[in-house]
């Protein structure tokens, strides 16, 4: 579905981002996992050619990424709040992005009640712009909005970051089923081992923009991921320099 090759970005001398080559099945529940700065949100603006790579080339279902847009029409994503149109509505917004999917306002209203509890009455109804909700709620409303015209790959950064609890259970569900039971390509990065490990059927770990792990997910792989980040020569350098100041 998506095929990387030999990838690099450079900003000036510093190179934050090679990737020499990576393949995302369809279908594929992929976590992206790195500490910051590894790398991820780039690799992500580089999928959605918000960023052009340095050198190399992505490919996505045979097209390719930085001369074509034939694949925006099957490619979703929200990475943070700037997806998001703040004077209007969550319901304008999902009409609006709708409407830009081919989808009409009945469409829409089918699609938003199947995330009822995930919204949690607290972002439809509420006669609220999305700019006056609280980080949490407009991560929901970006998230869903996401799924709207059945795309067939969705790209999420840090899905989890400000949801509570319950919110995080409903979105893991959320996730599995798409990928499971949908066939969609869902990417995810987090800072959250856990959830992503609970989620994602593989996971590569990014490290100062290089690809130092590709795990298939098992009974293991959260030991393995805490193992690494807890015991590696950058994690330690990281907490000495922590302790320092």
């Amino acid at each position: 579905m998506i095929t990387v090759q030999q990838l690099t970005k450079k900003y000036g001398n510093k190179e934050v981002l090679n990737i020499p080559h990576l393949e995302i099945l369809k279908g594929q529940s992929f976590g992206l996992v790195g500490n910051n700065g590894a790398g991820k949100t780039t690799f992500f603006s580089l999928l959605l050619d918000l960023i052009q790579p340095t050198s190399g080339s992505i490919e996505s279902n045979g097209i390719l990424v930085s001369e074509s847009e034939d694949w925006k029409t099957f490619t979703s994503s929200f990475i943070d709040e700037s997806f998001l149109i703040s004077y209007l509505t969550p319901e304008e917004y999902f009409y609006f992005i709708g409407e830009l999917r081919g989808c009409n306002k009945a469409d829409i209203d089918a699609l938003l009640a199947n995330f009822k509890d995930f919204f949690h009455d607290e972002i439809l109804g509420q006669k609220k712009y999305l700019r006056d909700l609280s980080k949490g709620n407009q991560k929901k409303a970006g998230i869903v909005a996401s799924f709207i015209g059945g795309p067939e790959v969705v790209i999420l950064d840090e899905p989890f970051a400000n949801l509570d609890p319950t919110t995080q259970i409903r979105l893991k569900a959320i996730i599995k089923d798409l990928a499971d039971k949908k066939g969609v390509t869902v990417l995810v990065s987090s800072h959250d081992l856990i959830h992503v490990t609970e989620v994602c059927d593989r996971i590569v770990v990014l490290n100062k923009g290089e690809v130092v792990k590709d795990i298939q997910t098992s009974a293991e792989t959260l030991h393995e991921l805490e193992s690494f980040f807890g015991g590696s020569a950058e994690s330690k350098e990281i907490l000495a320099t922590s302790e320092e100041e």
